[in-house]
């Protein structure tokens, strides 16, 4: 038996005023489209923003619906709309944040297995990684290099074709 390991790296930052401006800049479409968050059911809202290689920006929120399987996530309503709207333009950096009506989270949120999946596709199809960026009602900001980075070991198309 050989036993293998994964490591995960980022980068932490005290707070988003240690960022770039332009990271600053797509972290704040995140926190703006929590306004647009629909979410009766959990009142657990995500705003997500992106930045695509041709400059323009993105933004995207959760949308909940009383039968849950149904509700789509704020990372993959942004994702789909710049493949919509900016065909064939790579996205660069995608931001994510949220807020709890009910309670303070101050860690960074993560995106859900379904969403670490369509970023790693998304990043497959442009050929390039997308930087995420994270950060939860406030405090530290993490970082992460690509989806394949949050992702280890993903399913792709190498197994299909």
């Amino acid at each position: 038996m050989i036993k293998k390991k994964q490591l995960m790296e980022w980068e932490a930052y005290p707070s988003e005023l240690d960022l770039t401006l332009a990271d600053q800049k797509v972290l704040s479409l995140a926190k703006k489209h929590l306004e647009y968050s629909y979410s009766p059911y959990s009142r657990f809202k995500v705003g997500t923003g992106l930045l695509l290689d041709n400059g323009a920006f993105i933004g995207g929120s959760n949308q909940e619906n009383a039968s849950y399987p149904l509700c789509l996530c704020a990372e993959r309503v942004a994702l789909a709309a710049a493949a919509s709207v900016h065909p064939n333009i790579p996205v660069r950096t995608l931001a994510v944040t949220i807020q709890h009506a009910d309670k303070m989270i101050g860690e960074p949120a993560m995106p859900c297995g379904a969403c670490r999946q369509v970023i790693c596709e998304v990043e497959q199809k442009q050929q390039q990684g997308i930087r995420i960026i994270t950060q939860g009602m406030k405090g530290e900001v993490y970082i992460f290099e690509s989806g394949l980075s949050i992702l280890p070991l993903a399913f792709d198309a190498s197994f299909l074709l």
